[in-house]
């Protein structure tokens, strides 16, 4: 196959050397071919002319996202061996396969040597969103290849990329079903039961990437007063409940969210829960908190999505973290997460070091947290760490 070449300036080549995916706009020297199409599979090589990779070109600071660094045709084969390797990961880890758990990442970008691609798994349904136009064109050859690998445990494909793809780009994405129809939405996570809303919920549906972190919290939460804060669709609540939390209290600024919350308190445990759940703002509630509490989890949507707005986001954390430490009793234990890739482990511990001295509270770190094992961080690519999350008693 012909591509379009990208030959990148002198000393641009070291990250691509370090197998790190991406290339910055301002790391190009010339381009020779033409001018690539948005989307369109082009050849980087070195101020040398030494081939380095293969990627999806687009517009923005990020021009390529590489996907293959060996010199390969793209095709078919090409991606199903790749769909193949990540779904037989997953068996191995015992993720597909297992007999409570029916939900999982099974495409996971560049953790999975796919950037700009991910693929959920909800018992039946695999729910596609793409992050780069590369990706999006290719969607109808990903949902053959889905049909193909998972047989008959595949029942629809639903394309989810409306609101993820570059607004820069020259294209009308438009949520919908590439294979079969809208299906049950019941998932089962460890023995919990949730319904899963993809074509209306947050991100794919679902907060997959919690599971690990809702089953510790599960093992903290006995004979307590749990406090779910941004709590979408209390996945956390319902694991606190089934390991016989004393009341759960469930917090966000989305009534749908509650309301979501609310049905999945009632599937697994009937109208009799100790629950409530409060639609309302994460200040405003702990400003006017019924409570103290024993367990207080600080889940909130992503502060900072870039790292302009880097500063903002880190007192964002502080100001939250603070109103939760002034809230939780002595001996209680904060679970508080950032799903900011721009937010590094040392910025978010920095942010609740500082909470915690302006609360005047002693804490100590019983837990580094991060994602599962269905989102692998790709150790060339730091930025696919984007979970962290601390566990801190609180004295």
């Amino acid at each position: 196959m012909e591509f379009i070449k990208i030959m990148l300036k002198s000393g641009k080549d070291a990250s691509l050397r370090r197998f790190h995916p991406w290339v910055f706009s301002g790391a190009i020297k010339k381009i020779y071919g033409g001018e690539p199409k948005e989307g369109e599979v082009v050849l980087v090589c070195d101020n040398h002319d030494e081939f380095l990779g293969l990627g999806h070109y687009q517009i923005g600071s990020i021009a390529i996202r590489i996907f293959s660094f060996d010199l390969v045709e793209p095709n078919y084969e090409f991606w199903k061996n790749k769909f193949q390797k990540a779904i037989d990961y997953r068996i191995q880890m015992g993720i597909i396969g297992s007999t409570n758990t029916n939900v999982y990442r099974l495409i996971h970008a560049e953790g999975d040597g796919m950037p700009g691609l991910i693929v959920d798994y909800y018992n039946g349904t695999a729910v596609m969103q793409t992050h780069s136009i590369g990706m999006h064109l290719l969607r109808e050859t990903f949902a053959e290849i889905l049909k193909e690998l998972l047989g008959d445990k595949l029942t629809a494909i639903y394309d989810k990329s409306e609101a993820t793809l570059p607004h820069k780009a020259d294209i009308d994405p438009k949520d919908g079903y590439l294979f079969g129809e809208s299906s049950t939405g019941l998932v089962e996570e460890y023995g919990n039961k949730f319904n899963i809303d993809w074509e209306k919920g947050q991100k794919t549906g679902f907060f997959i990437d919690q599971r690990e972190n809702r089953r510790m919290i599960a093992e903290y939460s006995k004979g307590k007063k749990v406090c779910n804060v941004f709590g979408y669709t209390g996945g956390f609540s319902v694991y606190a409940l089934k390991a016989g939390a004393e009341l759960v209290h469930s917090v966000d600024s989305s009534k749908l969210a509650i309301d979501l919350t609310n049905e999945n308190v009632e599937l697994n445990f009937g109208k009799d829960a100790n629950h409530e759940g409060f639609a309302m703002d994460a200040f405003n509630f702990f400003d006017n908190a019924p409570e103290k509490y024993d367990v207080i989890i600080l889940d909130p949507p992503a502060f900072a999505k870039h790292q302009k707005v880097l500063h903002n986001a880190l007192q964002g954390y502080k100001r939250i973290n603070q109103k939760a430490l002034e809230q939780i009793k002595p001996g209680g234990i904060l679970f508080t997460f950032s799903c900011s890739q721009a937010v590094s482990r040392d910025n978010f511990r920095q942010s609740v070091f500082v909470a915690a001295a302006n609360a005047r509270r002693n804490v100590r770190i019983l837990h580094h947290l991060s994602q599962p094992i269905d989102h692998p961080i790709n150790i060339y690519h730091p930025e696919s760490e984007y979970l962290k999350g601390l566990a801190v008693y609180v004295e």
